[in-house]
């Protein structure tokens, strides 16, 4: 029983070391790296759930098994996360024990001077006329700011131990938990932060941060429930994109309007001019201006005489020449019976080109500007399908409506501002003419400033750590043998880390040390010659 508990602590405790080691830090942030790579290069449930259906229409085979893997939601599988929560294990456990013998070689003094300084990477050595006490003052004076000990040795000589390079370790440090640091901005951004896609029309539309359900799409943090968001309101009153003679956008600029804080009580509103890459700041979430696009507006009129009009975003399909497609759906007015009422149910559907360009007599389009906006538009009456408890598209009808007879195409035509379309019985679809969308993004990060806080601080974390060299030198002073008036001054100096520079700096500080009097001046060129002594 004995041996078996001395076994598994001995398994355990081997386990912590290997997890613990350096090695199994850079290796797991290399798979840490590596199991990001599906996150960037296939699409994400969670951001766009559009296009993973797309990637199953596409990839009838491989999706299913990528799903059950959980490629399309990376970030929060069980696998991913494992590494990210092994990766903070290995990082704090050495870096915990690296800190303590830091400190511990921080309070030591300086090792004693080697016996044989001759066979330093670096050595000098010469004979100067100055007494011991001279040559040790000077030294200590060129020496400053090194840590250095100064030892009276058996034989009678005086020496200097001096050390420096000991910010290489700090900065390594600071690096490796800034690094953590980091790790936890991120994963704290992933708990209490959300992110959310709204389109809003730009005619003075307003749009408020007051829960998710104003949201077209929303994604909230594993301890968010959409419930005490950060209330701020938005209205967008115009959007304007300037085009190059090619159709390629130059910018794109919202106007806008916002309020948050005290100015929600007040009802006042401040202005705002939102561009790409200039997101809106306030009330501790962004809002970046994100999509744009155009919204046909229909009026309907009934046989009866009622009429309905309606402005509903359409899809851009094409954004090089903002070709959209898209349905506006309306119920007939004044209808009582439910039966009747989706029988005579009608649905704009079609292509809208802001400036018409024909094929024949198919139309696309031929500049994003809206230069001679034009619908080619289907349009259908029958059961839409609305009422059936399943969830439908904006953009689009319930084609299984089609299919089965109970919604049918009863017009087909294209149509410039100002024109109609007059069906069998009666109702004409007038297109009144566009207004533009914009598609705002929404985002709420509590820990952005610590994630850049913690990027600077790796940044001058690792730069520390390769500027500075970790160096040593060690000075020993005797009287000469033959002539007591004269001083024998040995200098040795070794790179803890690497030599590189090391060499040079060496060169001047022997010179400065070897050659230098009282009053600090150099000595005579002989005595200068003599400091640049002998070199391994």
């Amino acid at each position: 029983m004995r041996s078996q508990l001395a076994t598994a602590l001995a398994f355990l405790r081997n386990t912590w070391r290997g997890l613990t080691s350096m090695r199994t830090a850079l290796v797991l942030l290399f798979l840490l790296a590596l199991a990001a790579l599906p996150g960037a290069l296939i699409p994400q449930r969670s951001l766009n759930p559009g296009e993973v259906d797309k990637y199953f229409r596409e990839y009838p085979n491989l999706a299913p098994v990528l799903d059950k893997i959980g490629a399309f939601e990376v970030f929060g599988s069980v696998w991913f996360a494992s590494i990210y929560v092994l990766l903070f294990i290995s990082l704090i456990g050495c870096l915990l024990p690296r800190c303590w013998q830091h400190y511990k070689a921080l309070r030591a003094e300086p090792v004693r001077t080697p016996r044989n300084l001759a066979r330093m990477p670096h050595h000098a050595e010469t004979t100067v006329d100055s007494s011991v006490d001279e040559v040790v003052a000077a030294a200590h004076r060129r020496l400053k700011g090194w840590r250095k000990v100064e030892r009276e040795e058996d034989d009678g000589s005086r020496s200097i131990s001096a050390e420096r390079g000991f910010l290489r370790e700090v900065g390594n440090l600071v690096f490796h938990f800034a690094l953590i640091g980091l790790l936890i901005g991120v994963a704290g951004g992933k708990f209490y932060g959300y992110e959310g896609q709204v389109i809003v029309m730009a005619d003075g539309s307003e749009f408020c941060n007051a829960g998710t359900y104003n949201y077209d799409s929303f994604r909230a943090g594993l301890r968010v429930d959409g419930t005490q968001l950060d209330p701020f309101c938005v209205r967008v009153n115009d959007y304007h994109t300037r085009y190059l003679p090619t159709g390629q956008a130059v910018d794109f600029r919202a106007d806008l309007q916002y309020q948050s804080g005290d100015d929600l009580q007040n009802d006042a509103w401040r202005p705002y001019l939102l561009q790409v890459n200039h997101p809106l700041r306030t009330a501790g979430d962004r809002v970046y201006l994100t999509g744009n696009g155009y919204a046909p507006k229909f009026t309907v009129t009934f046989p009866n005489g009622q009429r309905r009009t309606q402005v509903v975003q359409w899809q851009p399909v094409d954004p090089t020449t903002m070709l959209s497609q898209g349905a506006t759906k309306f119920d007939p007015p004044g209808v009582q019976d439910e039966r009747q009422r989706r029988q005579n149910q009608i649905a704009v559907t079609g292509l809208f080109a802001p400036t018409a360009n024909y094929s024949g007599t198919l139309l696309s389009s031929g500049f994003p500007d809206l230069l001679d906006p034009t619908v080619a538009v289907d349009v259908l009456r029958g059961d839409l399908g609305l009422d059936s408890g399943r969830g439908q598209s904006i953009f689009s009808v319930d084609q299984s409506m089609v299919a089965n007879g109970r919604l049918k195409r009863v017009a087909r035509q294209n149509l410039r501002v100002g024109q109609e379309v007059r069906l069998d019985d009666g109702t004409t679809v007038h297109f009144d003419g566009v207004q533009r969308w914009v598609n705002l993004q929404i985002s709420h990060d509590p820990f952005e400033a610590w994630v850049l806080f913690f990027a600077i601080t790796i940044v001058f974390g690792i730069g520390t750590s390769l500027i500075i060299k970790r160096r040593r030198v060690w000075v020993r002073v005797r009287r000469h043998p033959e002539d007591s008036a004269r001083t024998v001054v040995e200098v040795g100096g070794l790179a803890r880390t690497d030599q590189a520079g090391y060499g040079e700096e060496f060169t001047r500080l022997a010179a400065d040390l070897l050659g230098t009097q009282d009053d600090g001046s150099p000595q005579s060129s002989a005595v200068a010659a003599g400091a640049r002594g002998r070199k391994n």
